[in-house]
């Protein structure tokens, strides 16, 4: 095999660990693409209102503001989505068909190249071999894609099912600040959007630090040191630009 595969980010090196196969793969992707998503609908929304907030206390301002950024969001999230996913497919495909033309055209020297995958394992060759054969046997692609690519060729990236996982949680996320800034009173709008923004993103660095069962705790710092200051500046934006307006 070639070192093409460097280019979807995936390694060669066969002792390291392989991503999920089976319904899990594409699982994990529609759930990066949804937690993506959804702290994207977020602090973009969060600071589009909040800075529009800023310069106008109209509601149907704010409303119309809140709704042209939601739709923006979630077709541009999902366009996103679809074509990055759409890309890391195309690269798998083209991986797939290149291992099919090596094994049609080299069998042997595919068969080797797989042993020796397993016995730098740790399987010793004769068994590493033994291994290999049976493999190829029962399903060489499979086999050569798993342990050279570390693509499973029944389970690739669905760039219809990302792209509408990014929409829906952008739109999701997005609503939450759109009724924070637009159901209270005028006086409370402002600190209840930023009350209900820096909780929502806390939350969200918690359960994505849990799904990777790693420590919450700075993930959490991160989105809402980060969030507190989009807030910030596109609040100060909308005052200086209401005052300067009017």
């Amino acid at each position: 095999m070639t070192d093409d595969n460097s280019t979807t980010g995936l390694t060669e090196h066969p002792g390291e660990a392989h991503p999920p196969h089976g319904a899990t793969s594409d699982r994990l992707n529609r759930l990066r693409a949804a937690v993506l998503g959804a702290n994207d609908g977020i602090v973009s929304q969060a600071g589009l209102v909040v800075g529009v907030a800023g310069a106008t206390t109209d509601r149907t301002t704010l409303l119309t503001a809140g709704l042209a950024g939601l739709v923006a969001g979630a077709v541009s999230m999902s366009l996103g989505e679809y074509v990055s996913v759409s890309s890391q497919r195309d690269a798998e495909q083209e991986l797939l068909a290149q291992e099919r033309r090596e094994l049609a055209e080299e069998p042997e020297a595919e068969l080797r190249e797989l042993a020796e995958i397993y016995e730098q394992k740790g399987l010793r060759p004769e068994t590493a071999r033994q291994v290999a054969r049976e493999l190829a046997e029962a399903d060489a692609l499979g086999a050569h894609a798993e342990a050279e690519l570390h693509i499973d060729p029944d389970d690739l990236v669905n760039p219809y099912t990302a792209g509408l996982a990014s929409a829906l949680a952008f739109v999701l996320g997005a609503l939450l600040p759109l009724l924070a800034i637009t159901l209270p009173p005028v006086t409370a709008r402002v600190p209840v959007t930023v009350a209900v923004t820096l909780a929502a993103l806390a939350l969200l660095g918690w359960l994505s630090a849990r799904a990777g069962n790693t420590d919450p705790r700075r993930p959490v710092l991160r989105v809402l040191i980060g969030g507190s200051a989009a807030l910030a500046l596109t609040y100060a934006i909308g005052n200086v630009t209401g005052a300067a307006v009017g």
